[in-house]
């Protein structure tokens, strides 16, 4: 809250905290099923309510599955070897960054990360995948995870700044 005024926030930035597609939260707009959305200038603006928007239930049709409240698992970041190994082996693309979020778990070949995060080193207590050193995010910190279908969309600027 800022001055009285409710936090408002975006479509994509909406369906984040949803933890559902930008489109399912166009569909719900489109409805009038988000509390307080209105379009300004072209663009939704989205009301927060306890950090999330707030849904009314429709008419028909299963209940929604969409989150009904903040996340609080951390999400942590991995490397995988054997898919490392199995690349060069194979030769190969498939992804080896781990990204892990609550109990939803995907790979990618990039993450950013656009906020505080920390690189933990545990020897004697691996996570459940076994890794011993990862990092550590935040629920409430964005990350955007980036697939590519070949390496050549790789720059070697991209290459560096990774090294």
């Amino acid at each position: 809250m800022v001055l009285g005024k409710a936090v408002r926030v975006g479509t994509t930035e909406a369906a984040r905290l949803l933890s559902i597609c930008t489109q399912r939260v166009r569909r719900l707009l489109k409805e009038g099923r988000i509390v307080g959305a209105e379009k300004v200038s072209g663009f939704w603006k989205i009301p927060l309510f306890n950090g999330i928007p707030k849904i009314t239930t429709g008419n028909r049709g299963p209940k929604g599955t969409w989150r009904k409240r903040i996340s609080t698992a951390l999400t942590h970041i991995t490397v995988n070897q054997h898919v490392i190994r199995s690349n060069k082996k194979n030769k190969e693309n498939e992804p080896v960054v781990r990204v892990q979020q609550g109990s939803r778990t995907g790979y990618c070949h990039e993450v950013e990360i656009t906020g505080k995060c920390r690189i933990i080193y545990s020897p004697n207590n691996p996570l459940g995948c076994g890794a011993r050193v990862w990092i550590e995010i935040e629920p409430d910190v964005v990350i955007k995870p980036f697939i590519y279908a070949d390496m050549s969309q790789v720059t070697e600027k991209q290459i560096i700044a990774v090294a």
